[in-house]
């Protein structure tokens, strides 16, 4: 079971699109540096819209390779389409992958009885570990938490990633099926309250930008750290609003790219952070300390 910040990387890419392995790699080593405890690889903030399954894959499989066992890869391997899933899932198990998340399927809104099939035919098809993912704000379904507590009794399925923001769901989680499997925070803003109410960890956006202060404010949040946590956390609060200003990935790559760690590279039909937003971004890194 991983425990703590684990974050949602980007996927650096040139101007003209392309992947830009290098700037990944470089990505890759500043997190081993910062101590966060695993890279969630081709999630939504690294643009698995707009990549190509070669594409997607190849993320997975140099993000395996560059970190060598060093810390875990959890690859994104959802879908909309059960059997693209699976495909994505069983790729991501090849390469290495350390486990896999699976976001909600986006668009065509299951039933919950569609959600848990979903699921359970992706867990049944393939052996290694999977992450769920609850993002009713970006897929127009949500998967309420009985529905969850089903799918926890299935043996590979050893987490879930609730975005929703709600702490009072989120409690709900921990307390019914906590145990069973690890209950992260899919938002930053939440993410502390959620661990100290026994959460597991921190899938996060700001970690891309403050690694190391979100590693920390896990560590301090797991170890019923109220006061140290609650501090960091306050140092944090007007990034991990910055960070929203549009859509993400969009300012999380422009504040990368203006520290110099990435390129200025997005794909469409996202662009590149509005000119109107800049300041907010720079104030709010300048108040963490980033």
């Amino acid at each position: 079971m991983i425990t703590g910040s684990i974050v949602a990387l980007v996927t650096p890419m040139h101007a003209d699109g392309s992947v830009d392995w290098a700037g990944l790699e470089r990505l890759l080593d500043m997190h081993l540096e910062a101590n966060t405890a695993a890279i969630g690889a081709v999630g939504t903030t690294g643009e698995s819209a707009t990549l190509s399954v070669p594409e997607h894959c190849e993320v997975i499989k140099h993000c395996v390779k560059h970190i060598a066992g060093r810390m875990p890869i959890v690859a994104g391997t959802g879908s909309n389409s059960t059997w693209e899933a699976i495909e994505l899932t069983r790729a991501g198990a090849d390469a290495g992958a350390d486990a896999c998340l699976l976001v909600t399927p986006y668009y065509n809104r299951p039933t919950q009885r569609g959600l848990y099939e979903h699921f359970k035919a992706i867990a049944e098809a393939v052996a290694v570990p999977q992450i769920l993912y609850n993002v009713p704000g970006r897929t127009s379904v949500d998967m309420i938490n009985d529905t969850v507590v089903r799918l926890a009794d299935l043996d590979n399925i050893t987490g879930i990633k609730d975005a929703t923001g709600d702490l009072a769901r989120g409690r709900d989680l921990i307390e019914r099926c906590g145990e069973a499997i690890a209950i992260y925070s899919g938002d930053d803003p939440t993410a502390m309250e959620l661990i100290l109410a026994g959460g597991h960890g921190n899938i996060s956006v700001t970690s891309n930008v403050a690694p190391a202060l979100m590693a920390e404010l896990c560590r301090l949040a797991l170890a019923g750290d109220r006061a140290g946590a609650q501090a960091i956390n306050e140092r944090l609060t007007a990034l991990n609003k910055a960070l929203f200003l549009e859509a993400n990935p969009i300012p999380v790559k422009w504040a990368l790219q203006h520290r110099g760690l990435i390129e200025e590279g997005i794909r469409l039909p996202l662009t590149v952070l509005d000119e109107q937003y800049h300041a907010a971004v720079v104030t709010a890194m300048e108040v963490a300390g980033v």
